[in-house]
């Protein structure tokens, strides 16, 4: 494993990055992956729906939230209406899945539709009381759990962090570079490369 290693790390020395770049890239890879696949299991989202007793699932949860709109998340535009179509866009997911959930909400008594106060021809969801309830209690086992781990990290380290990995979630959502030109001339040659190989097995 560690010759595959030497070996990319050879290549992107003869695309022009530096080798110890290519090492701190690696091991940031690896947090990384071994994150997403955390994450992906979303066992937080799991451990607070078990240990706080809901009756919910997580694309449940995430519809209920989405429709509180933390500013944390969200940002903050207090003008701003909740519609099906806000939901999905703010989770980037279909808007007929999002009706589906919002609907199953409402049945269960934890969302509800009114009358938008800026178009009455068009329809908003809102949490109920008990919805809210439900969301502002997710919250706080979050932010218990986070803040406890939080607390042990100096100021300097939480400063450091934060600014790191906004910059860092910037470059995961656009993929830009510093030279898009030179990166697309060798992403070009990294495809032609491996046609070549695949045409040869």
């Amino acid at each position: 494993m560690a010759e595959r290693d030497e070996e990319l790390i050879g290549d992107m020395a003869r695309a022009g990055i530096d080798p110890e770049v290519t090492r701190a890239a690696l091991a940031f890879d690896a947090v990384l992956q071994r994150w997403r696949r955390r994450v992906r299991t979303r066992e937080l989202g799991h451990r607070a729906l078990s240990e706080l007793g809901l009756p919910l699932d997580l694309a449940q949860l995430d519809v209920m939230i989405a429709i509180h709109a933390p500013t944390n998340e969200f940002g903050d535009d207090p003008a701003e209406e909740t519609m099906v179509s806000t939901v999905a866009q703010r989770l980037n997911i279909d808007p007929s899945r999002a009706s589906r959930i919002v609907s199953d909400l409402i049945a269960r008594g934890f969302a509800e539709r009114a009358a938008s106060q800026a178009d009455a021809r068009r329809t908003i969801v809102a949490l109920t009381p008990s919805g809210l309830a439900i969301v502002e209690a997710v919250r706080r086992y979050k932010f218990l759990l986070l803040g406890g781990f939080l607390s042990d990290w100096t100021v300097e380290e939480r400063e450091t962090l934060l600014p790191l990995l906004e910059r860092f979630s910037h470059w995961s959502e656009t993929g830009a570079t510093a030279d898009e030109a030179d990166l697309e001339n060798r992403i070009g040659r990294l495809r032609d490369d491996l046609a070549q190989k695949l045409a040869a097995l």
